[in-house]
Formats: structure tokens, sequence, C-alpha cells
């Protein structure tokens, strides 16, 4: 049975980042195990592509939520990443920070190290912003590029427009001193092409020889003895695999992103009594609130039809098509490059609102009703809103 000191069970965006960071000591070994497969899909690396992926089982978990009563008895469709960068390899590549209050609330709560000021460094660490910015905010040396939209479009000039006379100011940067305003989307895109957790993280620390990544690799629960975790029982292969075991000299740490991890706890005996004992699964250690308590944050769509200029719905087809997939292969820029929010703006529900309690995004393309990822035949434009604090 092999022993590395890590075993990292997730190869997504937390994953990549703690693969890298541990493996530059040159003394300690890592193994990441990865579900999906190795990230090679083009429409990964296509902007655009994430209208191909959001529904591509291959890579892409693609869970479908029970439905309940505040979903109006709806079935909500969630994709999760499959494949090494997680789900930033399959996102909409759309770079936004937490809101500086709820870092803050979370160290008043007794969680030290989390305020905002704690936690600040650690984002100018991982960025390369570039563009025009206050670098007391943004990072310049990070592994992890920043840009921000390059397309200009008049619809979206019109939108940031009508904002502006509510009183929603023009914000060059919501991921610097305020967050509130419109403006384009910054993204993880440079020349054209996704930047992900794995290509910016994980593939520089798969270079070194501590690093050994394992696709295909479906953790089926955690090793335990007694209290301690040990190593992790993974189907080699994927789910119908051949069972393999790895053991961890130090830690097994859970990468599996909001879903997985507190699945792979329940199944390894981690979790609520009463959950585990009606799933047959024996207790291990009773910890109520293992896959609770997950708050989502549900964005009604509201779309309106244009007239007289173009929209991304017709510009994707026939001989429009053909050429922004020549002005891609040849400039890196165009429709292929764009991701499917714009212009984001935050803004308060009250003048007594100490934060952005809302967020509206917006986009010249629209979508067929009751469908996700499909765009319609006819022009239109889409405005979305969530509620930050649901």
């Amino acid at each position: 049975m092999e022993t590395f000191d890590y075993v990292i069970v997730g190869a997504g965006s937390a994953g990549s980042v703690l693969t890298n960071r541990l493996s530059e000591d040159g003394t300690t070994s890592i193994c990441v195990l990865e579900a999906g497969p190795r990230d090679w899909h083009p429409y990964i690396h296509l902007p655009a592509g994430f209208i191909k992926t959001f529904h591509m089982k291959s890579i892409n978990w693609a869970y479908q939520q029970e439905p309940g009563p505040y979903t109006g008895g709806r079935s909500i469709y969630a994709p999760r990443g499959k494949t090494l960068g997680g789900s930033s390899s399959i996102n909409g590549h759309i770079y936004n920070r937490g809101q500086r209050q709820d870092f803050d609330t979370w160290a008043q709560l007794g969680n030290r190290g989390w305020g905002y000021p704690d936690v600040l460094p650690y984002f100018k660490r991982l960025e390369c912003r570039i563009g025009e910015c206050d670098d007391t905010y943004r990072g310049r040396d990070g592994a992890l590029t920043v840009t921000t939209m390059d397309w200009k479009d008049p619809l979206c000039e019109a939108f940031m427009a009508g904002a502006i006379s509510l009183g929603i100011p023009r914000n060059l940067d919501y991921n610097g001193a305020i967050q509130e305003g419109v403006s384009y989307a910054q993204r993880t895109i440079k020349n054209g092409l996704r930047v992900s957790a794995a290509t910016a993280f994980l593939h520089p620390a798969r270079k070194r020889p501590n690093v050994d990544v394992r696709t295909h690799a479906h953790a089926t629960n955690i090793i335990f003895e007694g209290k301690r975790a040990v190593g992790v029982r993974y189907m080699k292969g994927g789910k119908d695999g051949v069972a393999v075991e790895v053991r961890a000299a130090k830690e097994v740490i859970l990468a599996g992103g909001t879903y997985n991890s507190p699945q792979l706890l329940q199944l390894s005996g981690i979790g609520s009594p009463d959950l585990l004992g009606s799933l047959g699964i024996e207790v291990r250690h009773a910890l109520p609130g293992v896959g609770e308590g997950l708050q989502d944050h549900y964005a009604p769509r509201s779309v309106a039809r244009v007239k007289n200029i173009k929209t991304i719905n017709e510009l994707r087809r026939g001989l429009h098509l053909w050429m922004e997939a020549l002005k891609w292969a040849t400039t890196r820029r165009g429709l292929l490059s764009l991701s499917p929010t714009m212009v984001y703006c935050f803004w308060h529900s009250g003048e007594t609102t100490e934060s952005s309690d809302l967020q509206l995004t917006f986009t010249p393309a629209s979508y067929k009703e009751g469908v996700q990822g499909q765009l319609e035949e006819r022009p239109g434009m889409t405005v979305a809103s969530w509620q930050q604090r649901p």
C-alpha cells in the first residue's frame, strides 16, 4: 500500500492551490485524487465553451437537486466540475471576491484570521491583475491572471448608462476598495484562453517529482484508525473500477467542493446519526451539520426582446459564427472569447443597508425559457438578479 505525506481528494480550485503550495517543500510527498479525467477537452479552454461544458457529463457531475417547497417543487440543475481544475474548468470564468463585511463578520463571530485585513494578502498573492487598479487591493505577480472584459457592446453600455441614471455609479474595480457600482466583468482569461485553477496552480506543481496526480480516481470513503484519518479508499478507473487504498502519513485533505466533501464525510460515517442510520451507514463520529445548511442564490432571469441591433443570439449562427471562429483563431478575440455574463452590478436594497445585498448581471443574449445553456433564436438581452444574503 502506497503512503504519501498528504492525500488530497479533489483537484479543483482548492485542491489545485493546496497541491502547489504543499509541494513547494521538496521533502513532502502529495497524492491528488480526481474523479474526473484530465482537462484536455478543447471546450474547457475556449472561453465560450462554457455553453457546452455546462451539460457535458464526462467532465461535469451534472447534479440534479431534489425538488422542495422553497423551489416551488422544481428540481434545480447544479453543474459541478469533474476534471482537473474542478468547477474552475467549466464555469463562466468570472472573478469576484467575497465582500469585505462578510469576512469581518466571520472574524467578529470568533473566527480569528478570517477578517478582511487577514485574507487580503492572500487574494493579492494569488492573482496577476492586468489592467487599471489600486495595488493596495490587487496583486500583480500571482499565478491566476485576471483581466477585464475587452468586448465593448452598445447594449452593455446602455445598461450601465441606465444604472448610472438611477444613482448607481460606474466602478472600474469591484474587487478593489468598494464593491458597489456597475462595470464590465472581470474574468480569469489570458490571451483568449481560460485560466483555471489547474492551469494556474496544478499543472506547474505536477512538474515536481513529489506530486502524484491520479485521474479517474473516485473516492468512496476515508480510512480511519480510531478517530484519526489515515488514508482514502478509491475506485481506480472510475466508480466501477478497482478498489485501491492510499495512506497519508500527515493529513487527509478533503477538497471535493460544497457537495462532494460533505458527501464523502457522510459515506465515511461522519454526520447526522439519524441520516446515516436511515442509509445504513455506521456512525463513526456523530456530527450534525455535515451536509446541511446550504444556502443557494437562485436568480430569476428577466428577458427583453431587442430591435435594430444584433445580439449574441444571432452572432453565434451561420456565417457570423464562422467569422467569429476565424477572428478567435487569429486574434484570440471576439465572440468565442466571451463569458456568459458581460456586466456586473452591485447595489443595496435600502439606504440603511451597510453593504451591497443585491447583484445584477447583464448580457446581450437570452436563453430559452426553462432551459439553461441554450440561446434563443430571436434577438434578446437578459438581466439576472441575486439576493446576496438569502
